[in-house]
């Protein structure tokens, strides 16, 4: 059956009357599924490592730091506790610290900045390109001061920041350039995965992301070796050898347990990833048949870049109002991010002012995540796209 004649099948009557309790009708995300799919896989695995009772580093986190490495097309992979602590020990193995300043983008999760600040650096903002919702490039000179040491782009939603004008800019003034890749692993830039094109890039293993953890993980790249070194010293206190530490450190070290489930989960990862792209290509011709493409902002894509869609968020003027219908209605969605960072209270020392990053501000009022992942069916879809349509053709 076609697409479009499951659209047209699927959904009707979908209303509030039929949905009193406004619960969801299917989940934003299903981890469930997922883990249906491999559970033998999973527990062999989880039974593998409590028969090995070696639980913090060893052999399992050894195989998938290089079984990763090969997937990435990157020399060294460092695993660490969480995508937080990725961005935070890539900043420290940098010596990256106080008096230091790092310029990244207002409109992300706050471990991006939050990092920064935790080594005592300062962030500094620069606005969105707001096609893309990733870090202008265009505007990077203009923040650069004297005191400026390194880039955070982040490869937002899953569709990589422009990174041919980043790193051309931070070779200019001689600054790393750190990717958060954390919801983009996979994910390519003129045929070079994320993670590998900057000085460092940081991955999150959150059970929600594209590759995910029965927790948090997470992991640094780089083709650097001697940064590898310092990066694997500071994720063990500092210490290369027991008892003996050469530099001060963290303890952020992935878990056995988390390994072994990963390795199950990454061979998988490219088929996962490319049902991702087939759903949203099928939201953007459901949009197109239903003429909502003309309202609605759908996600941009580019030849160069390869979109692996941990996200896929539209854009809409009346975004509070359209999420109450469709959460009336059963469809789960959900809003990244409602304020960007320069306005959160825990930046305020920043003296960042309303109006400071007019891109970053309109995209926190209008973004909104649609459901997707590798098993929503295209039944599930219909109902959204009809619900969105019918949303347009109500009185407002």
């Amino acid at each position: 059956m076609s697409t479009d004649c499951k659209f047209e099948a699927v959904g009707q009557g979908a209303s509030k009357a039929a949905n009193p309790s406004s619960q969801p009708l299917f989940p934003f995300v299903d981890l469930k599924a997922q883990f249906a799919s491999i559970r033998e896989e999973v527990m062999a695995a989880i039974a593998r490592v409590m028969e090995s009772q070696q639980f913090i580093l060893g052999n399992e986190v050894d195989a998938f730091e290089k079984e990763m490495a090969r997937q990435l097309e990157v020399k060294e992979v460092v695993s660490c506790a969480s995508g937080t602590a990725a961005l935070e020990i890539a900043l420290q193995s940098l010596r990256i610290g106080p008096g230091d300043e790092v310029i990244t983008t207002p409109y992300t999760f706050v471990a991006t900045a939050g990092a920064i600040a935790t080594v005592s650096a300062r962030p500094v903002f620069v606005d969105i390109d707001p096609a893309t919702f990733n870090l202008d490039a265009s505007a990077l000179d203009a923040a650069i001061t004297g005191k400026t040491r390194a880039i955070i782009p982040v490869h937002l939603f899953g569709l990589p920041a422009e990174m041919d004008a980043i790193v051309k800019v931070a070779a200019m003034h001689n600054l790393a350039v750190i990717e958060d890749a954390a919801q983009a692993i996979g994910a390519s830039y003129r045929d070079a995965r994320v993670g590998g094109i900057g000085t460092l890039g940081c991955f999150s293993f959150f059970p929600s992301k594209n590759l995910g953890g029965a927790g948090d993980g997470g992991m640094v790249t780089t083709n650097d070796s001697a940064l590898a070194n310092r990066l694997r010293l500071i994720r063990t206190h500092g210490s290369g050898k027991k008892y003996h530490y050469e530099t001060l450190g963290v303890n952020s070290r992935l878990d056995a347990l988390q390994a072994a489930i990963l390795r199950v989960k990454l061979p998988h990862l490219p088929e996962w990833t490319r049902r991702r792209q087939e759903i949203a290509a099928r939201y953007q011709e459901m949009f197109a048949r239903q003429n909502l493409e003309k309202i609605l902002t759908l996600p941009a894509g580019a030849r160069d870049r390869n979109h692996v869609f941990n996200q896929y968020v539209i854009r809409c003027p009346k975004r509070d109002s359209l999420r109450e219908h469709l959460r009336e209605r059963g469809i789960p969605t959900e809003v990244y991010y409602p304020a960007p960072l320069h306005l959160q209270p825990a930046f305020a020392y920043l003296g960042y002012r309303e109006g400071a990053f007019p891109q970053a501000e309109a995209a926190s009022r209008e973004t909104l995540a649609l459901p997707i992942y590798p098993e929503l069916s295209a039944e599930n879809q219909a109902v959204v796209v009809r619900e969105i349509k019918n949303f347009f053709k109500s009185p407002q």
